[in-house]
C-alpha cells in the first residue's frame, strides 16, 4: 500500500505533555506542550510549545527524538539525551537553539516513549516514504489568504495598517 493510500487511514498523533524549563540561571518553570506527529510527514514530529505570548512550533526528525532516549543525539539546532530528574526518575533533555535564544527543556521519559511508540504504530520505522508527487502539488497550491503579485506599487508590498 502506497503512503498516500495508508494516510487516508492514519489519524495524527499529539502527546500533550509540561516540560520543565532550565533558564541559564537554574531556575525551572513548566511550560505546556503539545508533541505532534503527522503520518503525511513521516520523517518529523513537532513540539508545540503554548505560551501566552503564542505558540512556538519546532520541528525535528523523528528518529533523533528517539535516539535521544538511549544516548545523546544531534547536531545543530536541536540536541536530546537522557538524563535523571532530581528524584533520579529518568528523564530527557531537549535542547533547542535558534538566532532568538535557546531553550532547554527537560521531559518525563515516559511521555516521549509513548508518544514515539504511538508514531511507530502509525508509520513503523524503516516503512517511511514520501510521495513526491503529492508533496509537490501540495508546494504549490496557493496559500490561503495570499495572492499572486501585488500590482498596487502604492503599498509596495507591505500591508495597511
Amino acid at each position: 500500500m502506497a503512503m498516500s493510500e495508508r494516510n487516508l487511514y492514519v489519524d495524527l498523533v499529539s502527546h500533550d505533555l509540561a516540560l520543565q524549563c532550565v533558564d541559564a540561571v537554574g531556575t525551572l518553570t513548566t511550560v505546556d506542550a503539545v508533541l505532534g506527529y503527522d503520518p503525511a510527514d513521516p520523517f518529523a514530529v513537532t513540539a508545540t510549545f503554548v505560551t501566552a505570548e503564542g505558540d512556538v512550533v519546532w520541528t525535528m526528525a523523528r528518529d533523533l527524538l528517539a535516539r535521544g532516549l538511549t544516548g545523546p543525539a544531534g547536531v545543530g539546532d536541536v540536541h536530546i539525551w537522557p538524563c535523571l530528574d532530581a528524584e533520579g526518575a529518568a528523564t530527557v533533555i531537549i535542547e533547542l537553539c535558534s538566532p532568538d535564544g535557546e531553550l532547554v527543556a527537560q521531559a518525563r521519559t515516559r511521555d516521549i516513549y509513548q508518544f514515539l511508540s504511538r508514531t511507530l504504530a502509525a508509520v513503523p520505522a524503516g516503512t517511511e516514504s514520501i510521495d513526491l508527487d503529492q508533496l509537490i502539488d501540495r508546494l504549490l497550491q496557493p496559500t490561503p489568504g495570499c495572492t499572486e503579485g501585488n500590482t498596487d506599487d502604492s503599498t509596495d508590498g507591505r500591508a495597511e495598517r
